[in-house]
């Protein structure tokens, strides 16, 4: 059995804002992955008055679990509205936990090219990291159990489920 708890996510996307004002200096493509980074990286590239418009990536077939996933997985289309090469990327996700979405997003985004750089923003960091994958914006830390788990809900409104299995 599961109780959800939901916060809003409003302070961490206000956090997660200020701290990127120091990368559009380097006028970066932001990138969201399906699908709550797209949800994420939208909030985002509005508040930071980007004129660019955004890409989203899917990256179904470049996880390592694929094969383990169900028979049917939803795939999205990825959409990338410029060349990356030489660009300076910020990757958006919604929750930082294994490292392995991450991991498959860069995979992903090489297939299209070489950027310049790729900056990992998450409005949700958590503990379990199994690759040595680490945020460079962060829009809140959580520490959850082992028996926790954590999920954004959108589109509208933004909203974090942390659920908790109980005995």
């Amino acid at each position: 059995m599961t109780q959800p708890h939901t916060k809003p996510i409003e302070d961490a996307l206000a956090v997660m804002t200020e701290a990127l004002h120091a990368h559009l200096k380097q006028n970066p493509l932001i990138i969201g992955i399906h699908t709550g980074g797209v949800w994420i990286a939208e909030r985002l590239h509005h508040e930071l008055e980007i004129r660019e418009p955004m890409g989203t990536l899917d990256i179904t077939f470049y996880r390592d679990d694929f094969t383990r996933i169900a028979m049917n997985p939803q795939v999205r289309a990825s959409h990338l509205p410029v060349h990356i090469d030489d660009r300076h990327i910020i990757l958006v996700d919604d929750v930082l936990h294994t490292g392995r979405t991450a991991r498959a997003a860069m995979n992903a985004l090489f297939d299209y090219g070489r950027p310049k750089c790729i900056n990992l923003a998450v409005v949700v960091e958590r503990d379990g990291r199994e690759l040595p994958i680490q945020p460079d914006i962060v829009g809140q830390h959580l520490q959850l159990g082992h028996h926790q788990h954590v999920k954004l809900l959108g589109p509208e409104p933004l909203r974090l489920e942390i659920l908790e299995k109980s005995a």
